[in-house]
């Protein structure tokens, strides 16, 4: 996800962590491209500090990320985090602002819909926990699945989806089913009281406006890909 900017540098000085209602701002005021970036960010820091390292600058960490010193400052300030001239940015300071901003200093409630093979990985994946998100129910229609233990979690069968829906009062759905099945299901999350959805379904949701809904079609990224290598010849 390269990136570039025209704006000036912006001096590294270090401030304090953001108070929840300065992170609630922050949010409203970040554009879609920044809140990705913000997220590889946080993947990054959280390496550094199991590595032991205490410290980074602009350059260094947009170098990681694949973006300019300066997009990474003007992504950094506009949390209203800032590090120090000099010396660079705090890596636990910017986990705990940016974590804040992400949302990840909130325990999200998660439930997987649809466990073939993508949904048996999502189950096995352990990166989930320390951003914040915890895996509490996965639901299919296939006999083979049901009654599975995948990960720790149980799998359960697709048409208690309402009673799991009320068991756990999850925030959050990963929806993996097939692509004709995708639009009835997210109504069915919707109704049990589901914010959000991560739709790997090969197909575009479309629900209200007050739900907040991620689409990866992971043929598609595969097509952006190959287009990408196609320019570079």
């Amino acid at each position: 996800m390269p990136d570039s900017s025209d704006a000036a540098p912006i001096p590294d000085d270090e401030s304090p962590s953001l108070s929840a209602s300065d992170a609630a701002i922050s949010r409203r005021n970040l554009p879609e491209p920044a809140v990705g970036r913000l997220s590889l960010y946080y993947r990054e820091l959280y390496r550094l500090r199991d590595a032991g390292t205490h410290s980074i600058n602009s350059r260094e960490l947009g170098k990681l990320v694949n973006v300019s010193p300066a997009v990474v400052r003007r992504d950094l300030s506009a949390l209203g985090t800032i590090g120090r001239r000099g010396v660079g940015y705090t890596v636990e300071l910017l986990i705990e602002a940016i974590g804040g901003v992400l949302g990840s200093g909130h325990q999200w409630q998660v439930i997987l819909v649809g466990v073939g093979s993508l949904g048996d990985a999502l189950l096995r994946y352990r990166g989930f926990e320390r951003l914040g998100f915890r895996l509490v129910s996965a639901l299919d229609a296939n006999p083979d699945r049901i009654g599975t233990s995948i990960g720790g979690v149980r799998v359960r069968d697709a048409s208690e989806l309402a009673q799991v829906l009320s068991d756990f009062s999850p925030d959050l759905a990963i929806l993996a089913v097939p692509a004709e099945k995708a639009g009835e299901v997210a109504g069915e999350l919707v109704a049990g009281g589901i914010t959000g959805i991560l739709n790997f379904a090969p197909t575009t949701l479309r629900l209200s406006s007050a739900i907040a809904v991620v689409n990866v079609d992971l043929a598609s990224e595969l097509q952006r890909l190959a287009f990408s290598v196609q320019q570079r010849k």
